[in-house]
């Protein structure tokens, strides 16, 4: 298992790993887990232990822009359209 970074190095990083994402926006781990399957949170795949790694700032963006419409009382599936257009 990887050291965790602290919180300055993550803060300082361009991508950052699901954990880490999921402290930065307060997100569970499986609800971020479960973005990412539906294709509503993209990332990018590192070669090296095939290690997912997400844009942090785009990221956050897109996990706040989806809590909004969740509360707006939007479906996954109406999100999912609203995200690919």
């Amino acid at each position: 298992m990887s050291r965790q970074r602290s919180m300055e190095k993550i803060l300082a990083s361009e991508y950052v790993s699901i954990g880490e994402l999921a402290k930065l926006t307060g997100c569970r781990y499986s609800t971020l887990k479960f973005y990412t399957e539906e294709g509503m949170l993209s990332f990018e795949q590192a070669e090296e232990h095939l290690t997912r790694r997400y844009k942090r700032e785009e990221s956050i963006k897109q996990v706040e822009r989806i809590r909004f419409l969740r509360q707006e009382g939007k479906t996954v599936p109406e999100i999912k359209k609203m995200i690919a257009t």
